[in-house]
C-alpha cells in the first residue's frame, strides 16, 4: 500500500530544476546578447537553431571552427566569486584560435551547466561572454543553459564555447609562407590567460594563499595577486584582422595563439617540416605574476616555457625586412610586442630551442 508521501504529485522543481529561473536568465541576458548581433544574424534569441547569413560577404569562404573551455581557472573564479570576466576568457580562448588561420570570428555559442541555477551568477557569466564577443566583433548567436541536479556541487558551474569564423580561401594562413630567417614577433598577454591553472592552484596552496586569509591580496606589480591571476584573456582579433587586411598582409607568414603547451609547443605547430625555432630567452621578460609563480612554486624555466605563455599571448611569424613596419602597426593598435626569436633550418633533433 502506498504511503501519502509516495502519491504526492512531483514537479520538475521538486527534482531540482527551476524552469522559472531558466526563463529569468533568458530575460536577463537578452539585452546583453543583442549588443553582439551583426547584420548577418537572422532572427533573435530563443530559436531551436541560430541562423547566420554569409551570402555576398566572401567570394570563396573557408569556415574555421574552434571550441574550448577555460580549464581550472573556473575553480578560482568560483572561489573568488568573480563571475563577470570568466566569460571573456571563454570567448578569447576560442576566437584567438580561429584568428590564427586568418579567419574573422563570425558567431559564438556557449554552454553553461550547473547543479542549481542562480540567476545573478548566470547572467554575470553570460554578460562576460557577451562582452568578449563584442571585443571580438562576433555575434553571440545562441547557447545552452543546463540545470542538472546532483551533477555539480553547490555553487559550481562549467563552461564551454564554440566559435565559427570565415576567411577567403586565398588568404588562409597555413604556414606554407614561412621561411628560414622569418622573425617571431611576440605580442604581450594580460597574464596567464586561461592556461596552467592546475599548477597555479597548486602553487597557491603551497604558498598558503586563500580567499579567506588575505594571501591573494598581495601586491604583484601594482595589482593584487587575485587580480593578476584573474585578468581576462586578451582578445587579439580586431587589431590583427586590421593588420591582415592592410598593406602587410603578405608579410605575416603565420600566427600562433600561445595556450596549453606554452611557448615550447604552440609556435612550432604552424612551422613546416624542415624548419625549427630559435627563441631567445633573454627577450622574454617575465611579468610580475610569472615571477611570483617561479619563486613560490620553484618552477624550472623549462617547465614555465611549456606550461605558460610567460607574457607572450600571441605570436606573428613575419618577414624579417618588414619587422619594423609591422611592429609600428602593432604599436599604433596598442599591442605591446617584441621580437623573441627566428625561424631556422632544422630537419633533425629538437625543433624548438630556447636559450
Amino acid at each position: 500500500m502506498n504511503s501519502p508521501s509516495s502519491t504526492t504529485p512531483l514537479t520538475y522543481r521538486d527534482a531540482g530544476v527551476d524552469i522559472d529561473a531558466g526563463n529569468a536568465v533568458v530575460e536577463g541576458i537578452k539585452p546583453l546578447v543583442a549588443r553582439t548581433f551583426r547584420p548577418e544574424v537572422m532572427g533573435g534569441l530563443g530559436g531551436f537553431g541560430a541562423l547566420f547569413n554569409i551570402a555576398g560577404k566572401y567570394r570563396e569562404p573557408v569556415l574555421v571552427s574552434g571550441t574550448d573551455g577555460v580549464g581550472t581557472k573556473l575553480k578560482l573564479a568560483q572561489q573568488l566569486h568573480r563571475h563577470d570576466t570568466i566569460g571573456i576568457d571563454l570567448v578569447g580562448m576560442c576566437v584567438n584560435d580561429v584568428l590564427v588561420q586568418g579567419a574573422e570570428p563570425l558567431f559564438f555559442l556557449d554552454y553553461f551547466a550547473t547543479g542549481k541555477l542562480h540567476v545573478d551568477t548566470t547572467v554575470a557569466v553570460v554578460g562576460g561572454i557577451a562582452k568578449g564577443c563584442e571585443l571580438a566583433g562576433c555575434a553571440l548567436i545562441g547557447g545552452e543553459t543546463a540545470e542538472m541536479p546532483d551533477m555539480y556541487p553547490p555553487g559550481e558551474y562549467d563552461l564551454a564555447g564554440f566559435c565559427v569564423g570565415a576567411v577567403e580561401k586565398a588568404d588562409v594562413l597555413d604556414g606554407t609562407r614561412v621561411r628560414a630567417g622569418d622573425v617571431l614577433l611576440g605580442i604581450a598577454s594580460s597574464g596567464p590567460h586561461s592556461n596552467g591553472y592546475s599548477l597555479i592552484r597548486r602553487i597557491l596552496a603551497r604558498a598558503g594563499c586563500t580567499p579567506d586569509n588575505g594571501g591573494l591580496d598581495a601586491d604583484i606589480g601594482g595589482v593584487t595577486l587575485a587580480d593578476a591571476l584573474m585578468a581576462p584573456t586578451t582578445i587579439y582579433v580586431k587589431p590583427i584582422l586590421e593588420l591582415l587586411r592592410g598593406e602587410w598582409r603578405e608579410d605575416v607568414h603565420a600566427m600562433a595563439h600561445i595556450t596549453g603547451g606554452g611557448l615550447t609547443e604552440n609556435i612550432i605547430r604552424v612551422i613546416p617540416d624542415g624548419l625549427g625555432l630559435d627563441i631567445e630567452a633573454s627577450s622574454i621578460v617575465l611579468p610580475p605574476v610569472f615571477d611570483w609563480l617561479v619563486r613560490e612554486g620553484a618552477v624550472p624555466r623549462a617547465e614555465m616555457w611549456r606550461t605558460f605563455n610567460c607574457g607572450v599571448g600571441f605570436v606573428l611569424v613575419v618577414a624579417s625586412d618588414m619587422l619594423h613596419a609591422i611592429g609600428g602597426a602593432l604599436t599604433r593598435a596598442g599591442l605591446a610586442h617584441r621580437p623573441i626569436g627566428h625561424v631556422v633550418r632544422r630537419a633533425d633533433g629538437e625543433r624548438v630551442r630556447i636559450s
